[in-house]
């Protein structure tokens, strides 16, 4: 592209984490031309270090904010159905804790989590019986009685690439390592410019701009479009630590801790158990967001509460830590701050959307809340489409999102593996799961194993790394190891060098 000849769009939308894809999507699906920039990878801050979850928000009822938690119900299953290889059904034990909430008042709230949206694939919740149960196995044997109810899980950066990659394929042009320097509106346009890695600038005439910069999005209307910023925000640092594998049964936990914070053990990644989160103000660097020990420590002594075999620090292989920008409110802690968002909008010409706030389980809601506000002023009045539509690889039986992609998943991978035989099952589980019906994109044209080129890793293959780097906007190791995948958790470091090696060889 030449430098000096401006990229024109309807639509520049500056963060590449789960709103700005969102976003992105959306607006590309109703015929908007976008451009969507990041200054890092996809996903490489907030959007990827959540827990995780596609959830309701149990605790948040007892901040009585049922809208959000019934908005997000709602999500759950419309998310769980439009991306069932990134994301499925997880039952959650929470075991009772004499000495803190009682029985009933717990028991009452999963009733009203059950009832106050529709359910089609999730089961309702109940009371169990902890000597009996499986969960109960590596729980203290105070822990008797407990309650167990549905919630989902999702690959969160994997998420935020599905939603580029669809809005990519509906016309969008998708920027990673590409930051917006400035942004001024000028009549009815923005005239912003992007600077690339290597330091080129890319002119973009848009006639709107949507700010999803997520917790830098007071800093970018400071400092590159000069506006003053509508609201204002808390950094909250989440932290989540790895461990080797606590529990070999399908459930996860939700604890209570004595100090009114609720934290999770989830299976993860088959062979570990993740551990968080940690919800503490924050006011450090938003490039360099890192653990510390209280931390490690906080979580270690949090399921020493409840485990029979306590965690050390030591015990730790893996951990990640973001920063969630949420809406400033009256709060004192932390954990009690509103997950709900806000869109600001600004002027009815050259229109200034900016994001504030959010969760991953209500992205798809906020996308559409906030195309349907700033489409309108570019005179687009195409309606919503994304509840009825499947993210790239979500379509196993069909382009319509159907409930027995979810729950008929495992057959499917079944025949995946049966399909391609030459390849270890293994192998083709984990292809199913990162990329649903891609797999047949990704192995196209290939019917051995020396079709896939160079073996980088156990299960690793060059033409994994071709796929994610043609498709998938991976340009290092760090975006194939831990955000396109997780395996580097999985790949011994020694096996490692040649797939950190192998990104820079092929440019």
């Amino acid at each position: 592209m030449n430098s000096s000849t401006p990229l024109h769009c309807d639509l520049l939308i500056v963060g590449g984490g789960i709103n700005g894809a969102g976003i992105a999507r959306d607006a590309a699906g109703r015929g908007l031309s976008v451009v969507l920039c990041d200054k890092d990878d996809l996903a490489a801050h907030t959007s990827s270090a959540s827990t995780k979850l596609i959830h309701g928000g149990l605790r948040y009822l007892e901040h009585y904010e049922f809208g959000l938690v019934r908005k997000a119900l709602i999500e759950r299953e419309v998310l769980l159905r439009s991306a069932p290889h990134i994301m499925w059904p997880m039952r959650f034990v929470m075991p009772h804790d004499k000495g803190q909430r009682p029985a009933w008042m717990i028991r009452a709230g999963m009733l009203v989590y059950d009832y106050l949206a529709k359910r089609e694939i999730l089961p309702g919740s109940g009371s169990i019986d902890l000597r009996l149960h499986a969960a109960g196995e590596p729980l203290k044997p105070e822990f008797t009685k407990g309650f167990i109810y549905s919630d989902g899980w999702v690959d969160d950066a994997r998420l935020v690439v599905l939603n580029a990659m669809d809005a990519a394929e509906k016309g969008a042009k998708v920027f990673t390592h590409t930051i917006c320097t400035s942004a001024l509106r000028e009549g009815d346009h923005w005239h912003a410019t992007l600077r690339t890695a290597n330091g080129s600038d890319i002119p973009v005439h848009a006639r709107g701009l949507v700010n999803a910069a997520g917790p830098w999005a007071a800093q970018f209307l400071q400092q590159a479009a000069h506006r003053p910023s509508a609201k204002s925000l808390r950094l909250i640092k989440g932290s989540h630590i790895v461990v080797k594998k606590l529990f070999d049964h399908p459930y996860a936990y939700i604890f209570q801790n004595p100090d009114g914070r609720i934290v999770f053990a989830i299976d993860y990644e088959q062979d570990f158990t993740l551990v968080g989160t940690t919800d503490i103000e924050y006011a450090g660097d938003t490039d360099n967001v890192a653990i510390d020990q209280d931390e490690i420590d906080y979580l270690c002594n949090l399921t020493a509460r409840y485990f029979r075999k306590p965690l050390t620090p030591s015990d730790v292989v893996w951990a990640y830590s973001g920063v969630r920008p949420l809406l400033e409110d009256a709060s004192s802690n932390a954990s009690e701050i509103t997950r709900d968002y806000n869109l600001a909008m600004d002027g009815d010409t050259a229109p200034l959307l900016s994001v504030f706030g959010g969760k991953i389980t209500t992205f798809r809601k906020l996308a559409e809340e906030a195309v349907e506000m700033i489409a309108p002023r570019l005179g687009n009045h195409q309606g919503a489409w994304t509840a009825d539509a499947c993210l790239p690889g979500g379509d196993l039986f069909g382009s319509t999102p159907q409930n027995r992609s979810v729950l008929e998943f495992d057959a499917y991978v079944h025949g995946l593996q049966k399909q391609y035989a030459w390849l270890a099952p293994k192998v083709i589980s984990r292809y199913a799961r990162a990329y649903g019906t891609r797999i047949h994109q990704l192995l196209d044209g290939r019917g051995s194993l020396e079709d896939m080129g160079e073996p980088l890793a156990a299960g690793l293959y060059a033409a994994e790394l071709e796929y994610l780097m043609n498709f998938e906007w991976a340009s290092s190791s760090a975006d194939i190891l831990w955000r396109r995948s997780k395996l580097g958790l999985h790949v011994p470091p020694e096996m490692c060098c040649s797939a950190l090696r192998w990104p820079a060889r092929q440019r």
